[in-house]
């Protein structure tokens, strides 16, 4: 059994995983397992680093990085991550919530909050953008629709964690003609947009650890969830009706004259954090 004072595991972690992810990646993961396993802000290290911490704590960092050095994403590991001030339940079944996909939320409640809308996302995984829409956007009436039973389960979990009720469905979005509960005011995708290509320019906790089902599409179609889900939504949307992606940042273009090609319009594409293109809006 293992003991260490804060100052030596702070020191443990970072020099544990100096040589596998870069500075930034480092100090983020540091902080994330000082806030979940050891319940302590970082911050507090340099205030008391002979503070002997409990053998449990100890051990379970040592555990954590063992499976962090395979390049098993720590969201993972851990089993939760932070997505609009709100934890959800992660495995590999489900893609890992990103900053990006925050600022999808963002936009589309800082259109609606005012509304009492009608909302299906499709492609939920882990259910954060259903949920969240459903916690921040007041009677809004959530549906949420999935290919992958098991990502539907842990869906389902986080909704229950967070208090809110979203109605989830399984189904392929590429089969269905039909979705019970159509007409919707609000409709939104984060679906499979990496191409078979890209693989190689992704790192490999995410490349060999979340789900290739909800990551990856054809080279040769990459735009196929994308037309897939806007020609349905013509017919699932209400008057007015919104339609949200995110999107490849390659294809933002593309998107667009899509969008426009079957009829959405005040069509636009929004930039992310980073300046790539990230969102689409189209209203029909």
């Amino acid at each position: 059994m293992n003991s260490y004072t804060l100052r030596q595991l702070f020191d443990i972690i970072g020099s544990s995983l100096s040589e596998l992810y870069p500075v930034t990646e480092v100090q983020a993961i540091r902080k994330l397992l000082f806030e979940k396993i050891v319940k302590m802000p970082e911050y507090r290290v340099p205030l008391n680093p002979n503070d002997l911490l409990n053998s449990d704590i100890s051990n379970r960092i040592l555990e954590i990085l063992d499976e962090l050095k395979k390049g098993n994403p720590v969201q993972y590991v851990i089993g939760e991550a932070d997505f609009m001030d709100m934890v959800f339940e992660v495995n590999p079944s489900v893609l890992i919530p990103r900053p990006e996909t925050e600022e999808l939320v963002h936009w589309i409640v800082s259109n609606n909050k005012d509304n009492s809308p009608k909302i299906l996302d499709i492609g939920t995984g882990s259910g954060c953008i259903a949920i969240s829409l459903a916690k921040y956007i007041s009677n809004a009436k959530v549906s949420a629709l999935d290919v992958s039973e098991k990502a539907l389960s842990v869906a389902k979990r986080n909704a229950i964690t967070n208090s809110v009720n979203v109605d989830f469905k399984n189904g392929d979005i590429l089969e269905l003609s039909e979705f019970d509960g159509a007409p919707y005011d609000i409709i939104v995708s984060n679906p499979p947009y990496v191409r078979e290509l890209e693989k190689q320019l992704m790192n490999r906790n995410v490349k060999d650890f979340e789900p290739h089902l909800a990551l990856f599409v054809s080279d040769n179609d990459p735009l196929l969830f994308y037309r897939t889900i806007a020609k349905k939504s013509k017919n699932w949307l209400s008057p007015n009706g919104q339609l949200y992606f995110e999107i490849n940042e390659a294809f933002g273009n593309e998107i667009k004259d899509m969008l426009i090609s079957i009829g959405f319009r005040d069509v636009e594409i929004r930039k992310d954090i980073n300046g790539k293109d990230r969102m689409a809006f189209g209203r029909f």
